[in-house]
Protein backbone atom coordinates (compact mmCIF):
# COMPACT_ATOMS: atom_id res chain seq x y z
CA UNK A 1 0.00 0.00 0.00
CA UNK A 2 1.42 3.31 -0.90
CA UNK A 3 1.89 6.27 1.76
CA UNK A 4 -1.00 8.42 0.63
CA UNK A 5 -3.68 5.40 1.50
CA UNK A 6 -2.13 4.85 4.85
CA UNK A 7 -2.11 8.77 5.48
CA UNK A 8 -5.95 8.03 4.78
CA UNK A 9 -6.38 4.89 6.73
CA UNK A 10 -4.57 6.84 9.62
CA UNK A 11 -6.93 9.89 9.58
CA UNK A 12 -9.93 7.22 9.05
CA UNK A 13 -8.60 5.95 12.46
CA UNK A 14 -8.41 9.05 13.58
CA UNK A 15 -11.90 9.54 12.87
CA UNK A 16 -13.15 6.16 14.34
CA UNK A 17 -11.10 6.54 17.42
CA UNK A 18 -13.07 10.20 17.82
CA UNK A 19 -16.52 8.74 16.96
CA UNK A 20 -16.48 11.14 14.18
CA UNK A 21 -18.06 9.68 11.52
CA UNK A 22 -17.62 12.95 8.87
CA UNK A 23 -13.81 12.39 8.92
CA UNK A 24 -14.47 8.84 8.92
CA UNK A 25 -16.89 8.70 5.83
CA UNK A 26 -14.94 11.11 4.14
CA UNK A 27 -11.49 9.47 4.58
CA UNK A 28 -12.82 5.82 3.41
CA UNK A 29 -14.64 7.25 1.02
CA UNK A 30 -11.04 9.20 -0.76
CA UNK A 31 -9.24 5.71 0.15
CA UNK A 32 -11.87 3.82 -2.01
CA UNK A 33 -11.61 5.72 -5.13
CA UNK A 34 -7.67 5.56 -4.19
CA UNK A 35 -7.48 2.17 -4.45
CA UNK A 36 -10.45 1.38 -6.84
CA UNK A 37 -8.23 2.82 -9.47
CA UNK A 38 -11.01 5.74 -9.45
CA UNK A 39 -8.45 8.15 -9.30
CA UNK A 40 -9.63 10.30 -12.04
CA UNK A 41 -12.00 11.97 -10.08
CA UNK A 42 -9.71 13.66 -7.95
CA UNK A 43 -9.27 16.42 -10.48
CA UNK A 44 -12.71 17.19 -10.00
CA UNK A 45 -13.35 16.97 -6.83
CA UNK A 46 -10.34 19.00 -5.91
CA UNK A 47 -12.48 21.79 -8.58
CA UNK A 48 -15.62 21.60 -7.88
CA UNK A 49 -15.62 19.26 -4.11
CA UNK A 50 -15.63 22.77 -1.72
CA UNK A 51 -18.52 24.45 -3.74
CA UNK A 52 -20.49 21.14 -3.88
CA UNK A 53 -19.90 21.15 -0.31
CA UNK A 54 -20.66 24.95 0.39
CA UNK A 55 -24.12 24.15 -1.38
CA UNK A 56 -25.13 21.07 0.73
CA UNK A 57 -23.91 22.72 3.96
CA UNK A 58 -25.74 26.01 2.77
CA UNK A 59 -28.85 23.85 1.96
CA UNK A 60 -28.65 22.25 5.59
CA UNK A 61 -28.18 26.21 7.06
CA UNK A 62 -31.28 26.88 5.30
CA UNK A 63 -33.59 24.02 5.75
CA UNK A 64 -35.62 26.09 9.03
CA UNK A 65 -36.26 28.38 7.00
CA UNK A 66 -37.84 26.51 3.76
CA UNK A 67 -39.45 24.18 6.24
CA UNK A 68 -41.23 27.51 7.97
CA UNK A 69 -39.38 26.87 11.31
CA UNK A 70 -38.00 29.89 11.18
CA UNK A 71 -40.34 32.76 10.49
CA UNK A 72 -40.56 36.22 8.84
CA UNK A 73 -40.95 37.53 12.36
CA UNK A 74 -38.27 35.58 13.63
CA UNK A 75 -35.86 36.63 11.31
CA UNK A 76 -37.12 40.53 11.47
CA UNK A 77 -36.23 40.04 15.68
CA UNK A 78 -32.84 39.28 14.41
CA UNK A 79 -32.20 43.06 13.95
CA UNK A 80 -33.61 44.10 17.61
CA UNK A 81 -31.50 41.69 19.99
CA UNK A 82 -27.58 43.08 20.25
CA UNK A 83 -26.99 39.10 20.38
CA UNK A 84 -28.26 38.32 17.21
CA UNK A 85 -26.79 41.75 15.60
CA UNK A 86 -23.36 39.94 17.32
CA UNK A 87 -24.58 36.90 15.57
CA UNK A 88 -24.61 39.02 12.11
CA UNK A 89 -21.34 40.63 12.23
CA UNK A 90 -20.00 37.38 12.97
CA UNK A 91 -21.66 35.57 10.04
CA UNK A 92 -20.21 38.54 7.91
CA UNK A 93 -16.47 37.91 9.50
CA UNK A 94 -16.64 34.32 8.75
CA UNK A 95 -18.20 34.68 5.46
CA UNK A 96 -15.17 37.34 4.66
CA UNK A 97 -12.27 35.16 6.28
CA UNK A 98 -13.30 32.64 4.34
CA UNK A 99 -13.38 34.39 1.16
CA UNK A 100 -9.50 34.85 1.71
CA UNK A 101 -9.11 31.61 3.19
CA UNK A 102 -10.41 30.50 -0.66
CA UNK A 103 -8.17 33.05 -2.21
CA UNK A 104 -4.91 31.75 0.26
CA UNK A 105 -5.46 28.44 -0.61
CA UNK A 106 -6.00 28.93 -4.38
CA UNK A 107 -3.09 30.83 -4.47
CA UNK A 108 -1.00 29.62 -2.12
CA UNK A 109 -1.65 25.42 -2.33
CA UNK A 110 1.69 24.68 0.20
CA UNK A 111 -0.29 25.67 3.30
CA UNK A 112 -3.34 23.64 2.03
CA UNK A 113 -1.97 20.30 3.98
CA UNK A 114 -1.00 22.19 7.11
CA UNK A 115 -4.48 23.88 6.71
CA UNK A 116 -6.20 20.14 6.17
CA UNK A 117 -3.86 18.16 8.72
CA UNK A 118 -4.88 20.79 11.40
CA UNK A 119 -8.59 20.75 10.47
CA UNK A 120 -8.73 17.06 10.88
CA UNK A 121 -7.21 16.79 13.76
CA UNK A 122 -9.20 19.78 15.28
CA UNK A 123 -12.27 17.26 14.32
CA UNK A 124 -11.04 14.30 15.71
CA UNK A 125 -9.61 14.95 18.56
CA UNK A 126 -11.49 18.44 19.76
CA UNK A 127 -14.84 16.98 18.29
CA UNK A 128 -15.14 20.16 15.57
CA UNK A 129 -16.68 19.84 12.50
CA UNK A 130 -14.93 20.29 9.04
CA UNK A 131 -15.77 23.78 7.83
CA UNK A 132 -12.26 24.74 9.15
CA UNK A 133 -10.18 25.24 6.40
CA UNK A 134 -11.32 28.07 4.70
CA UNK A 135 -11.64 30.00 7.71
CA UNK A 136 -8.40 29.16 9.22
CA UNK A 137 -6.76 29.94 5.96
CA UNK A 138 -8.68 33.13 5.82
CA UNK A 139 -7.16 33.95 9.64
CA UNK A 140 -3.73 32.93 7.98
CA UNK A 141 -4.03 35.27 5.61
CA UNK A 142 -4.39 37.74 7.49
CA UNK A 143 -1.83 37.07 9.97
CA UNK A 144 0.30 36.67 7.10
CA UNK A 145 -0.84 40.16 5.33
CA UNK A 146 -2.01 38.26 1.65
CA UNK A 147 -5.53 39.17 0.71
Amino acid sequence: MDMTALILLGLAALGIMSSNTSITIAMIVLLLLRVSGLQQAFPWLEKHGLTLGIIILTIGVMTPLASGKISLDTILQSFLSWKSLLAIGIGMLVAYLGGRGAHLMGTQPTIVAGLLIGTVLGVALFRGVPVGPLIAAGLLSLFLGKS
